[in-house]
């Protein structure tokens, strides 16, 4: 059974989708702008910044649901200059800790609100 995860510690859905589901010991987390949950307004400083804030949005929801960084299994992360992945690479090293998910990285030709990352996960519990 599916079990929809909302907090207002990350940023509610900017279309017809969930900030996450939960199904049996499971967390599928939607990409994530990096958006303040705060003010609803998307971040438009540096990627270094955009990356943190996409990723304390994921942090946000994974907490929602009783789960923290360490059960994060696969992550995705969809750049829109792939030369910015070095930067992205810093920032995310000092969110998740050796033993790191599994990881898919793209350049896409735009992104949402002409956000510079977009970043989504699955968590497994247990």
């Amino acid at each position: 059974m599916k079990k929809t995860i909302t907090t207002k510690n990350a940023p509610s859905a900017v279309g017809a989708y969930s900030q996450a589901i939960a199904v049996n010991n499971m967390l599928f987390i939607s990409g994530q702008l990096p958006i303040n949950p705060g003010t609803g307004e998307l971040c438009t400083g540096t990627i270094e910044l955009q990356t943190r804030r996409s990723l304390e949005n994921i942090k946000a929801i994974l907490e929602k649901a009783g789960m923290s960084l360490n059960h994060v299994v696969k992550t995705t992360i969809l750049l829109d200059r792939m030369a910015d992945f070095t930067e992205v690479n810093e920032i995310y090293k000092s969110f998740f800790q050796e033993n790191y998910p599994a990881r898919s990285c793209f350049e896409v030709a735009a992104l949402p609100m002409g956000a510079g990352i977009e970043i989504e996960a699955i968590a497994v519990k247990g």
